[in-house]
């Protein structure tokens, strides 16, 4: 004879049906993600940052020199080969969430395998 099923408590099926589900918050969040990064970022200013600021008004702007990842595809947060600028920032982020995404659930993996 098999045991019978552990009854759950009724408070706990109730407090479950009040939360979001993992995935669901998974999906959300790649939604806004996607959101921001494919479609908000476009409207990102295009000046230059503070401390890039402050350097031009304290006339050392050009003792800086260029980052090791300058001649990259998606270096200057655009696309190499992309002729829309709109499209270009678009996916250069799409690429960078995309990347963000794998790095961390690599993490993930490798810290739970750890735990247990």
């Amino acid at each position: 004879m098999s045991a019978p099923a552990p009854q759950r408590d009724q408070g706990q099926e109730q407090e479950r049906r009040g939360r979001p589900r993992g995935r669901t918050v998974w999906m959300l969040g790649l939604l806004v993600c996607v959101l921001v990064a494919g479609g908000i970022s476009y409207y990102a200013s295009g000046h230059p940052d503070g401390l890039e600021f402050v350097a031009g008004t304290q006339g050392f702007l050009d003792a800086g020199r260029d980052s090791a990842t300058a001649g990259s595809p998606l270096s200057d947060y655009q696309t190499t080969g992309v002729e829309n600028s709109w499209l270009s920032g678009a996916v250069a982020g799409l690429v960078g969430c995309a990347v963000v995404l794998l790095l961390m659930t690599g993490i993930a993996l490798v810290v739970r395998r750890r735990r247990r």
